[in-house]
């Protein structure tokens, strides 16, 4: 990894103040009515010509209705492009709005519907469009390559989109062709980005609830007590968890590495959402969460997203029914934001 922070600069406002939800408490189902409720799901999905999108941070039951129904169980990155090759009318994102809102952008024609629009992103909430755009303008000579985890009004002033997946190789590319970088909105992934292409990068000031509270002291003890655990890191952690990690990366390289790699044990420093897709996949794994807990810890996320958990298989029900909580863009906005969203999904499949 190149040691390169004199290239990194951090906005120094003080980070937006988010308001975090207290985890919502879905009814507890038994067997009988689990099944019933999920073969209602299943028949309304028949009806409207619909596919669930979901992503490996929302709950097992959605995500395992999502493949049984013909729908996609993958990364933001994955989501995007699912949309615009099926053929279902409706797309039903179970996940956070950004999400609907990308799949919107891009197919515009089909209805994006969501069953809860209040579940949005501490990063989006973090990078206000108005203050966002302000900031771009006082940096003209920077490309402006923004997080997926931002609003359609954010997208639409970027020149370029980014998931974890992909961040490291599109401003690889855009640090070799001698650009300089104003990115937002996350610190942590933005300078692990940073340091490892060396890019000359302007960091705007934003954290994910969740991976903020991965705690290094707690994860120094926890690797003593699992000395032959690999330990898989998202880059949107702190640097002193990111630098303990055996691999750094998106949610689809932690599955691959749980899949590939030879250890029995695995130390999970991710919203522990995606753990239904490790256990599905390499079910002879133990995984263990990377502790939250220690100094300074706030225990607003404890390893799960609020907002995630907005999705329940009781809600997913009720937005089929009712056609409510549509997706809708600003035609101007979405003209905008697609184009830098279109830059990104061509370079990934130019980079295959």
């Amino acid at each position: 990894m190149t040691n390169n922070d004199s290239r990194m600069h951090l906005d120094r406002s003080a980070p937006h103040t988010i308001q975090v939800p207290a985890h919502p408490i879905w009814p507890a189902l038994n067997d009988a009515d689990k099944a019933a409720l999920r073969d209602r799901v299943k028949q309304l999905l028949r009806e409207q010509n619909a596919v669930l999108v979901a992503h490996y941070y929302v709950d097992g039951d959605l995500q395992e209705l999502a493949e049984e129904t013909g729908g996609c169980v993958a990364d933001s990155l994955e989501m995007a492009r699912f949309g615009t090759t099926t053929d279902a009318d409706t797309l039903v994102v179970c996940g956070v709005r950004f999400m609907g809102e990308t799949a919107k952008i891009l197919n515009p024609e089909k209805r994006v519907i969501m069953p809860d629009l209040d579940a949005t992103c501490s990063l989006d909430e973090a990078c206000p469009a108005d203050q966002f755009s302000a900031f771009c303008d006082q940096h003209r000579d920077r490309t402006v390559v923004v997080y997926a985890n931002t609003s359609a009004a954010v997208k639409a002033r970027a020149d370029w989109v980014v998931t974890s997946g992909i961040a490291l190789d599109i401003v690889r590319h855009l640090h070799e062709r001698g650009e300089k970088i104003l990115w937002a909105p996350d610190r942590h992934l933005g300078h692990y980005v940073q340091r490892t292409t060396g890019a000359d990068m302007l960091l705007w000031n934003g954290a994910c609830v969740v991976h903020e509270e991965f705690k290094s002291f707690g994860l120094q003890r926890l690797r003593k007590l699992h000395p032959d655990a690999a330990v898989l890191v998202h880059p949107e952690s702190p640097d002193e968890v990111v630098d303990q990690a055996d691999v750094v990366g998106s949610t689809t390289a932690l599955i691959k590495a749980v899949q590939n790699l030879p250890n029995k044990e695995f130390i999970v420093a991710t919203d522990d959402g995606i753990f239904w897709k490790m256990h599905q996949l390499a079910p002879d794994k133990k995984l263990i969460a990377a502790p939250t807990a220690g100094e300074g810890a706030t225990c607003e996320s404890c390893a799960h997203c609020p907002w995630m958990a907005m999705n329940a298989l009781q809600n997913l029900e009720t937005v089929l029914r009712s056609g409510a909580n549509a997706i809708e863009i600003d035609p101007d906005t979405r003209e905008r934001a697609v184009t830098s969203i279109r830059r990104m999904l061509d370079f990934a499949a130019q980079r295959q």
